[in-house]
């Protein structure tokens, strides 16, 4: 009888997005009067830009022609797609990056899903506390993170690296030594940051103890303050220690289009093997590549078109996120983030769960978020908004919170 990979079994309960949409839905179904504003789920509202949409539509005409059509995508990505990401995201910002390290994909989630797999399953993994639990989850189904105590919400076998308010929601290095290190900045969910030299830290720790850093960088377009790395490679040293997973949806609304790249760089090897060829492999084997009409508008991403129209819708969700912060500041919330990152922790009030406060949030304000604890233990008593909404949703559901 064919046996199942019971790592899945091990799962606590269902992705925590999931969770929210299962609880709205059926808040939804019992109040049809209530008209809800969801600030939860990082999704972004705005349209695709002009210069974007036009790039699709040259590329559809493209592909109802018989001259120019295009079948199988390279599997790595296309040269234009791939040198246009190293210029502008990496060699314009002085990191040494080449278009053959870049490998083009459908969205960064599911690269941080994949790329434990070119990993033994015997090595330890460190997360911050709270996290995106994508990296948890995937490690859990690759049978990586031993068990789980119901009690505590954690696995044996994983390094919990707690982001508090004691320590800026920035973790510290580890007392336990780990193989894979997971960092997320401008961090999802807590919206904080650290400065280079901090990071700096971070990539010596890592060469120093033989650790791989799994550098997600999705938000890094909402970084506004100067000395706030773009990129783990401004770190000397980096391309012998990290691997850095790079999105498009965030930063150029494609959400709903999908497109990522993940970057590998050719100096980085462990035991004599080179974990760029083994990304190539895996890539190779399991992808067939993002698809042509959607590579040719990840190229219109930066053209000078598109850097401009994209600066303004940045600029838009970035005043949303500034309405949350000095709205709930100023109705008594304790709160941070919203400053290089659009998303705002907030403190819970009063002492109550995040599950709780969902609950209060959702029934007597009709306003949807994400409870902290969904994202880690240390994630408890706080709670995440997002300023990926409307502008009027935004100031509107900010004024039903403060009327709570």
């Amino acid at each position: 009888m064919v046996q199942i990979n019971d790592n899945y079994l091990k799962l606590p309960g269902s992705y925590l997005f999931s969770m929210i949409g299962q609880k709205v839905s059926t808040y939804a179904e019992a109040n049809p009067d209530k008209k809800l504003i969801r600030l939860g789920i990082g999704d972004v509202t705005l349209p695709l830009v002009p210069a974007i949409t036009s790039a699709l539509e040259k590329a559809v005409v493209e592909m109802g022609q018989e001259r120019t059509f295009r079948g199988y995508a390279p599997d790595l990505g296309y040269a234009f797609l791939r040198t246009a990401i190293a210029k502008h995201d990496f060699q314009d910002r002085g990191c040494d990056i080449s278009a053959d390290e870049v490998f083009v994909s459908d969205g960064a989630k599911c690269d941080s899903g994949n790329i434990q797999e070119i990993f033994s399953v015997d090595n330890k993994i460190a997360v911050c506390d709270p996290v995106y639990p994508v990296y948890v989850d995937t490690n859990v189904m690759a049978g990586r993170t031993g068990t789980y105590d119901v009690t505590s919400e954690t696995w044996s076998d994983v390094i919990y690296m707690p982001c508090t308010k004691e320590n800026n929601f920035a973790p510290e290095l580890p007392k336990k030594t780990p193989d894979m290190i997971y960092l997320c900045f401008p961090n999802n969910p807590t919206g904080s940051t650290i400065h280079k030299a901090m990071l700096q830290t971070w990539v010596d720790y890592a060469n120093q103890v033989g650790a791989i850093i799994i550098y997600d960088a999705a938000y890094e377009a909402y970084i506004s303050e100067k000395d706030v790395p773009h990129s783990i490679y401004e770190c000397e040293g980096a391309k012998t220690c990290a691997i850095e997973l790079r999105s498009f949806s965030k930063n150029a609304g494609f959400t709903g289009v999908r497109l990522g790249a993940t970057i590998v760089p050719k100096e980085l090897e462990r035991g004599g093997v080179s974990l760029h060829a083994l990304w190539a492999r895996r890539h190779g084997t399991k992808y067939n590549g993002a698809p042509y009409i959607i590579q040719r508008a990840g190229e219109a991403v930066y053209s000078e078109a598109g850097k401009a129209q994209l600066k303004e819708q940045i600029a838009y969700y970035m005043k949303n996120a500034k309405v949350i912060r000095d709205g709930l500041a100023s109705a008594g919330y304790t709160v941070s983030g919203g400053i290089n990152a659009p998303y705002i922790w907030m403190k819970t009030p009063e002492g109550m769960s995040s599950w709780a406060f969902f609950d209060y949030l959702l029934e007597e304000a009709n306003v949807v978020g994400t409870p902290g604890s969904g994202f880690g233990p240390s994630g408890e008593g706080y709670f995440r908004l997002t300023a990926f909404g409307s502008y009027e949703n935004t100031v509107a559901a900010i004024g039903r919170i403060k009327k709570m």
